[in-house]
């Protein structure tokens, strides 16, 4: 099989593909749920896949989140993450970050915060988010928080999601 794949932005046509891939990813349909929603309140600043000869084998979504009660452009969360579990460890997430940051950054964005391995996330430059001031909004999963500041000056405070994600 080809290991070679693209990174391209999410077209309408793959809503159907990205559903299905986070199912099988996760494992569970709650991630497809949430996209949906998020894509439904156009709340996908950054949605992209990966296609493997024509065939999508990941995706990647950031999202507005809130500081503080409070909006502010270019404030994102990194959520989901997923590869088809017959392509993993192949380097198409890390790959994916990559690409959802480098389009964070163009599009000027000032902080990306992730729920996720701490040991997966820090090759990218992310780190505790209570080091730079950034508050978990799940008690408990305060190790697996982490923020990479992106542009100064980045807001401090108490994040929130997008509502879509209470439903996880």
């Amino acid at each position: 099989m080809c290991n070679t794949f693209q990174i391209l932005p999410e077209a309408h046509s793959n809503a159907d593909s990205i559903c299905k891939l986070l199912k099988l990813a996760f494992g569970r349909p709650a991630e497809a749920i949430l996209v949906a929603a998020l894509r439904q309140a156009h709340a996908l600043d950054v949605s992209l896949v990966a296609a493997q000869e024509g065939t999508l084998v990941g995706h990647v979504a950031l999202s507005p989140v809130s500081v503080q009660g409070a909006f502010m452009p270019g404030v994102l969360g990194l959520a989901p993450l997923a590869v088809h579990p017959d392509h993993q460890r192949r380097g198409i997430g890390g790959r994916l970050v990559e690409a959802a940051l480098a389009a964070a950054r163009k599009g000027g964005g000032k902080l990306v915060v992730v729920l996720g391995d701490p040991a997966y996330y820090r090759r990218f430059g992310f780190r505790p988010a209570k080091d730079i001031g950034v508050t978990c909004p799940w008690p408990g999963a305060e190790a697996a928080f982490q923020a990479l500041i992106l542009a100064s000056p980045w807001p401090r405070g108490l994040v929130r999601y997008h509502a879509a994600f209470d439903a996880l």
